[in-house]
């Protein structure tokens, strides 16, 4: 929670501008996560009272929506694509791998912060299976190899990411 307090002004700086906008709650929450990282615990209570809502409705928005973040972000984001074309040229390898390789499931964080895992339903790069997207940056015909220098180099936090 002492963390969380450094969020408060940006907070209030956003309800400021935002509370009396029509349907306020999604992009209060957006412009929040984009400030802070994620949506830290104080914000839910301040959004709810700004708003006239319960936090159960907040929290329930913030469930919802999958892109919505509670905790502070990894450092990287690895999203697998799980969609027919890669798992047909591999991903399903390629997801065990991941899980085996960091000891985590499909939607984990590795322990240091280094790294989140998210699958995703396609891509948009079929013709190139498997895919992958690691932070934002699409990589192509992704072998166990190349995938296995792709994470370490995150770990490493070397510029391979």
């Amino acid at each position: 929670m002492p963390d969380e307090l450094n969020h408060l002004p940006l907070i209030e700086r956003i309800l400021a501008r935002e509370k009396d906008t029509p349907g306020a709650l999604l992009p209060i929450l957006h412009a929040v996560q984009a400030g802070a990282g994620y949506i830290p615990g104080i914000a839910v209570a301040e959004i709810a009272h700004a708003l006239n809502l319960s936090q159960a409705e907040v929290r329930g928005v913030l469930s919802f929506y999958h892109d919505f973040r509670t905790t502070p972000p990894a450092r990287h984001t690895l999203r697998l694509c799980r969609a027919e074309s890669c798992q047909s040229r591999g991903a399903e390898a390629l997801a065990a791998q991941l899980r085996e390789q960091l000891g985590l499931d499909d939607h984990g964080r590795s322990e240091d912060g280094a790294l989140a895992l998210r699958p995703v339903y396609c891509l948009g790069a079929c013709a190139c299976s498997p895919a992958l997207e690691l932070d934002g940056q699409l990589h192509a015909r992704v072998t166990p190899e190349r995938l296995r220098a792709l994470v370490a180099g995150c770990r490493e936090e070397v510029k391979a990411c």
